[in-house]
């Protein structure tokens, strides 16, 4: 990686997904999937400061006057985080993909971690195999990658350690994900935080194939190589109990 991050070349990364279509969804213009919105209501500012509140699926037109209001902000960025601030978040693991060999180091491993962490379910990112996934942590420096205190935990566990999963019927179906917890509790939560009835999975996992420990939104994530995981089974059966009030 570079010893520096190249500005431009990110920027020119950013400008290239600004120009990516608009897609639509059954609940547009409320909704849409595009790097950089997620609704097709946007605001822009004219050279005179007036807003100027346009719908994106009602008209090319609309488009090119968002993407051109876009455009400036990101030539104007004065650092990588104020373009990446701009992106959706969904789309901000896609970016690094294109981004990566124009970062340094530190930089990469700071992205990685904040669009990891913001993402509601990395693990089935279209964008990327389970195998590419790991190869992002792998090229990631521990050291930028987790805080001081995230590090700390990561360094001092056991050589075997014992994680845990919750799941739902949306995401039961891959018990071999890279997103695990230390806390049995919190993957309770997970199990039934949509009202169904979850199951909560427990596996070892020699301590060589877990690259990340996260703690900043109190889930106590560890990220792993799940051809690594061992002796997976359900530990619990979640049933979701439903209080009626008077």
């Amino acid at each position: 990686m570079l010893k520096e991050t190249d500005l431009e070349k990110v920027k020119s990364i950013a400008r290239m997904l600004l120009m990516t279509p608009v897609h639509k969804t059954p609940y547009s213009p409320v909704v849409v999937q595009h790097p950089f919105t997620a609704t097709g209501f946007v605001m822009i500012f004219d050279k005179g400061g007036r807003n100027n509140f346009l719908d994106l699926t009602k008209n090319e037109r609309n488009i090119e006057r968002w993407q051109e209001f876009m455009k400036e902000r990101i030539n104007s960025a004065k650092d990588l985080w104020q373009v990446y601030a701009l992106l959706n978040g969904p789309y901000r693991l896609a970016f690094l993909k294109f981004a990566t060999p124009y970062l340094s180091s530190k930089d990469y491993s700071k992205l990685l971690a904040d669009a990891w962490v913001r993402s509601e379910n990395p693990n089935m990112d279209k964008n990327f195999t389970k195998k590419e996934l790991l190869d992002l942590f792998k090229k990631a420096a521990p050291t930028y990658l987790m805080t001081k205190d995230e590090y700390q935990t990561w360094k001092n566990l056991d050589e075997t350690v014992t994680v845990y999963r919750g799941v739902t019927s949306f995401n039961g179906f891959d018990r071999k994900a890279m997103s695990w917890t230390l806390d049995e509790e919190k993957a309770k939560w997970f199990a039934e935080r949509f009202g169904e009835n979850g199951k909560v999975y427990s596996a070892e996992i020699d301590k060589k194939d877990v690259y990340a420990y996260f703690g900043c939104r109190g889930e106590s994530e560890v990220v792993v190589d799940p051809k690594g995981l061992q002796n997976i089974s359900m530990v619990e059966e979640v049933e979701q109990v439903i209080k009626l009030t008077m």
